[in-house]
């Protein structure tokens, strides 16, 4: 197991401002765990674990179980019994209510729409991935990369046991995890549609040529599109527009969340054979733009690009100002012209070159490459106002 103490931290913080924290992310990504170690600090706890069929008879009638209760309360996957958040809004509306609550869920607010509707105002919602390099140590970044963070494939005792997991992992998600929440979606069409994303890794979301593929409609494509981000799946990239004079890309970027499960829908089983994938670019584009955002703990990121060519992988308003990021798979990355374009007309304080080298240095006063290495040490030096 592995500590996460910035998870732990945004947890204790929301407490200070709420009754209730909301920890989403996708199944097996250690909520669950997390959970445990904040049951451990307190005097009084209470678990429901709605997984377990006896728990969720305990919350048949959830005002009367609950009422009465003191001290942490966790309610594990939350979203399979969603009469749930009704009386919870009403329980949170008592000032003089006793108990904290702690509710793990599976599914963002937005795709659970009793928690936006009956909770909104009441429940802090926190993010919770897989592990980061904060939580792995920086230098752990070439495993990361290729097995992914969720626990049980990073720390899977060897490469075959982690490719197992997160094949069993990929087709327990769509045969039993997506039915749960209630979404009619066959499994063999979600399997076909993430491994269309998986192909698509780091390119512009394009509805129509994925409705094509499917033979569907266009709606429907960003219908399944929307579940896959919900569920914490996929993230899409917005695209940045700023007032040029230059036609700009307005459709979002579309990456699979997690590297590993990305190798494991195309069919990547070792480091050698992503060495040699043709995705091996977008992959790592894909794992630095991650890690970067989670750490950052930001949704203020966006990706540039222009018609005419000109693009910036990453770029984060961050303390009301502009940086910017390239993520290239090269031994010595350069400037270009790109960059330099970029830096110019959006303004940006600065631009790193994120590469999976050794040596950070300088290409001009703006622009500097860092190695992966070092990504904890950027993300930190940022946080605190510095430069690296």
């Amino acid at each position: 197991m592995l500590e996460r103490p910035d998870r732990l931290s945004a947890i204790d913080f929301a407490y200070t401002v709420h009754s209730a924290v909301s920890l989403s992310g996708p199944r097996q990504c250690g909520k669950t765990t997390l959970a445990r170690l904040i049951a451990r600090r307190e005097a009084k706890v209470t678990i429901f674990d709605l997984e377990k069929a006896a728990d969720r008879r305990k919350l048949r009638e959830p005002e009367q179980a609950m009422e009465s209760l003191t001290g942490l309360v966790v309610i594990d996957e939350i979203q399979r019994q969603p009469a749930l958040y009704e009386t919870l809004r009403v329980l949170l509306d008592r000032p003089e209510h006793p108990a904290r609550f702690l509710l793990l869920g599976s599914a963002a607010p937005g795709l659970m729409r009793d928690v936006s509707e009956s909770l909104a105002g009441r429940v802090a919602t926190i993010d919770l991935g897989g592990f980061t390099l904060r939580e792995t140590g920086a230098d752990a970044w070439p495993v990361l990369w290729q097995r992914g963070g969720f626990p049980r494939a990073y720390l899977a005792s060897s490469e075959a046991g982690s490719v197992a997991w997160r094949q069993h992992f990929a087709r327990s998600f769509m045969e039993r995890d997506i039915p749960q929440f209630g979404i009619a979606i066959p499994a063999e069409t979600l399997r076909r549609f993430w491994t269309m994303i998986a192909h698509y890794h780091g390119q512009i979301w394009n509805g129509a040529e994925f409705a094509r593929s499917l033979g569907t409609s266009e709606p429907t494509a960003r219908r399944y599109l929307g579940v896959l981000v919900g569920v914490y799946m996929v993230r899409l990239l917005p695209p940045w527009y700023e007032n040029l004079g230059k036609r700009q890309v307005k459709a979002p970027k579309v990456y699979v969340r997690d590297t590993g499960l990305l190798h494991s829908l195309l069919l990547v089983r070792n480091r050698d054979a992503l060495l040699g994938h043709p995705k091996l670019g977008a992959s790592w584009e894909g794992f630095v733009v991650e890690q970067l955002i989670t750490m950052l703990d930001t949704r203020d990121a966006y990706f540039w690009a222009t018609q005419n060519g000109a693009e910036l992988d990453l770029m984060i308003n961050y303390d009301g100002r502009r940086y910017g990021f390239e993520v290239k798979f090269a031994d010595a990355p350069g400037t270009t012209k790109s960059m330099h374009t970029a830096i110019a007309d959006l303004g940006l304080e600065h631009l790193w070159v994120i590469y999976p080298g050794k040596d950070r240095y300088a290409l001009t006063e703006k622009i500097t490459a860092v190695p992966a290495g070092e990504i904890v040490a950027l993300v930190s030096a940022l946080k605190a106002g510095k430069s690296l």
